[in-house]
């Protein structure tokens, strides 16, 4: 099922790759690439080469051109069935020639078709494209490069074929370089690679470059994170137009691209849902098997998914529906339907997801997404798809459209799991299901990310928009990407536009928006709806003649949009094909797993050994007068509190749930079971830090 990637004859044996040099260039949101890639035929023949790479699947080629030898050719974007014909055309008559196609199977990966490279020559490719970066959980922007080498599962039947190679026979090497620069300053830059210092190029550090450490082998992705002070700062970036283009065309007239990243008041963030439906699949396909790192050999996707779902579960609100699918070659499901969330159904789940394997063959994710699609959506419950997945799928556009088609009904986050994943996948899920993507690679912990992601399906959403833009009299403006319909906190959104007419400074638009809980847009009679109107002005950021979007013949395909929609939450996890020997049991994950759906811990030895306490500790120092069930979650909060503050992103909502129960009892001696618990553990916690 697996072929090579790279430069391959049409027998599909590998032309050596010499080198790969990439120039990256980041514009606030923007990047742009530029990729050199040197092949070599030693072969005492010519050969007809077919190029198969990995680009980013909402990726615009803005050009590519092609030296064998002293010929130079550059490409030109032309109708595909006229384009395959003037290929065959030049080849017949003995020509060079070169052919750039995108799969039809998958977005992020295209196949070029080189003409004859005679024996003994070198051809040197260059590829430029540029593509939006996704906004990360903590803020941060990320450009991964793709290993042009990465594994991609290939479902039957489908079309182009990508598989892995061992990096000690990866034979090139790699040079990679970063420039970036944006109206905000730029705090730092990360890489999963080493990279030399980063260097700044202005006072204000808003400029700076960065380059990968010498001596690396491009055995794997380079995943680069960005991060920006004030990110939730809005911004406005402006390109001038060609002077060579006609004057208003688009190519002739400046385009701006405002950034909408809100952090929303405290008091409207407070009120989170507590309704939904929450479809959970599970990938349980052998490539799951994989460990989560190289150096924690005995913990694997699928024992680190499993905690994750635990802590999923335990976070849920009381009041919403869930159910779990997992898939490989087949899929299958807990609950015939998604059922109301209590403590009989939670604890069912969880007998069997402590059960699962990665042992379903395959990685095919479409069939039982069709089938989550097919079930009608249950009133004043919306739902939303969170997916898990090492993303290593071959028919990825047929995926992604799927999720658009949904995405009035369906919200989706989605996770990337370990080096390979497709970011093509996971990206196109989030984006056209109006969720949030992440990735978890090298150390990551997959928990803390996902937990960020259910508050953000948890919040409130603005909806109502309208934004007005204050421009010079001379200046008109068209925009160029659709309506937002939504924002959510966390979540950034793009607006394009082109400016006709004499372009000076200062722009300003401004924007006035309306928060209301999104599961309101799905019911009438849901009581969480508190809309709050707050004003947010745009500033009026200007980056010089700077070219923002690199031009292509085709505008529109230089530009990437995506209507933000709430909707369906779904979790895909991945897993691993046998049963490991599993490690001691984590403490927060021990503790966490007694926690009963209401929210409540009761009083029994379990917890006692959680807490590390014999039973009869615990049971003496309970103050006389309390409920055993108060104590007993006082307890649980007081550990996480004083211990686990490190993990605090992992277990924030399930804590939030136990305080809501115990502020429901309305129970006394709270303030003495604080105190005898803090002496009990040995901890100093204030009865305030525990939401009380």
């Amino acid at each position: 099922m697996m072929n090579r990637c790279g430069l391959l004859t049409l027998q599909k044996e590998p032309v050596p790759l010499k080198s790969i040099e990439v120039e990256l260039e980041v514009r606030d949101h923007v990047a742009t690439v530029v990729s050199t890639l040197n092949y070599e035929n030693k072969e005492d023949k010519p050969l007809e080469a077919v190029f198969v790479f990995p680009l980013p699947g909402d990726a615009a080629v803005c050009h590519f051109s092609a030296k064998i030898g002293q010929t130079q050719i550059v490409a030109e974007v032309k109708e595909k069935q006229k384009a395959r014909e003037e290929y065959d055309d030049a080849l017949s008559s003995g020509q060079q020639a070169f052919l750039l196609e995108e799969s039809d199977q998958s977005p992020d990966i295209f196949s070029l078709s080189v003409g004859s490279l005679p024996p003994g020559e070198s051809a040197s490719i260059r590829l430029e494209y540029v593509t939006e970066l996704a906004v990360q959980a903590d803020g941060g922007l990320r450009f991964c490069l793709p290993g042009v080498l990465n594994p991609r599962y290939q479902p039957p039947g489908a079309g182009v074929q990508v598989t892995s190679v061992p990096a000690s026979l990866v034979p090139y090497s790699l040079s990679f370089s970063a420039r970036v620069s944006s109206p905000r300053p730029i705090s730092k830059v990360e890489s999963n690679c080493s990279l030399d210092p980063l260097q700044y190029l202005n006072t204000d550090q808003t400029q700076a470059t960065v380059k990968l450490a010498a001596g690396h082998k491009f055995d794997r992705d380079v995943e680069l994170l960005i991060y920006y002070k004030d990110a939730h700062q809005p911004t406005a970036v402006v390109e001038a137009g060609q002077a060579s283009a006609e004057p208003g065309s688009l190519m002739g007239d400046a385009v701006v691209m405002v950034s909408l990243y809100p952090e929303f008041p405290q008091s409207v963030m407070s009120s989170m849902a507590s309704c939904g439906e929450f479809v959970f699949l599970m990938d349980r396909s052998g490539s799951m098997g994989c460990p989560m790192t190289n150096s924690k050999q005995q913990e694997t996707r699928i024992s680190s998914a499993r905690d994750t779902l635990l802590l999923l579960l335990k976070s849920l609100p009381m009041g919403c529906y869930f159910n779990i699918y997992s898939f490989g070659s087949g899929y299958e499901h807990i609950f015939p339907k998604s059922v109301e969330y209590s403590q009989q159904t939670m604890e069912e789940a969880l007998k069997t997801v402590e059960q699962m394997q990665a042992n379903l063959g395959g990685t095919e994710i479409l069939q039982p997404l069709k089938h989550i699609y097919s079930q009608p959506c249950i009133p004043s419950q919306p739902r939303q798809l969170f997916v898990f997945t090492d993303g290593e799928v071959g028919n990825t556009k047929e995926v992604i459209d799927l999720v658009k088609t949904n995405s009035g009904s369906h919200r989706c986050f989605s996770f990337g799991i370990g080096e390979g994943a497709s970011s093509a996948l996971i990206s196109g899920m989030a984006k056209e299901g109006g969720g949030h993507a992440q990735f978890i690679t090298g150390t990551d912990r997959m928990q803390p990310k996902v937990m960020q992601s259910l508050r953000f399906a948890l919040q409130p959403a603005v909806v109502d928009i309208s934004v007005t833009w204050d421009l010079p009299k001379e200046v008109s403006v068209t925009v160029l990407s659709p309506p937002i319909t939504a924002l959510f906190q966390g979540q950034r959104s793009l607006i394009y536009a082109q400016l006709t007419g004499q372009v000076g400074l200062p722009l300003k638009a401004g924007g006035r928006l309306r928060a209301a809980v999104w599961p309101c847009r799905h019911s009438s009679d849901c009581h969480h709806c508190g809309p709050e109107d707050f004003q947010e002005h745009l500033g009026s950021h200007h980056h010089g003649s700077q070219h923002l979007i690199t031009h292509a013949s085709s505008s529109s395909s230089v530009f990437s949009f995506s209507t933000i929609i709430t909707s369906s939450l779904y979790f895909i996890f991945g897993f691993p094909a046998a049963a490991p020997e599993q490690p001691p049991r984590d403490p927060l994950l021990h503790l966490v797993s007694l926690q009963g759906a209401s929210g409540c811990w009761l009083l029994d030895p379990a917890l006692a050994t959680a807490l590390g306490k014999t039973n009869e500790e615990v049971e003496k120092s309970k103050p006389e007068k309390a409920n055993s069930e108060v104590w007993a979650t006082i307890l649980a909060l007081l550990w996480l509190h004083g211990f686990k503050m490190d993990a605090k992103d992992e277990w924030e909502l399930l804590a939030m749930k136990a305080a809501s129960w115990l502020r429901a009892q309305n129970a006394p001696y709270v303030t003495e079971c604080v105190d005898a618990g803090n002496v009990l553990l040995g901890c100093s916690v204030k009865k305030e830090a525990l939401g009380l």
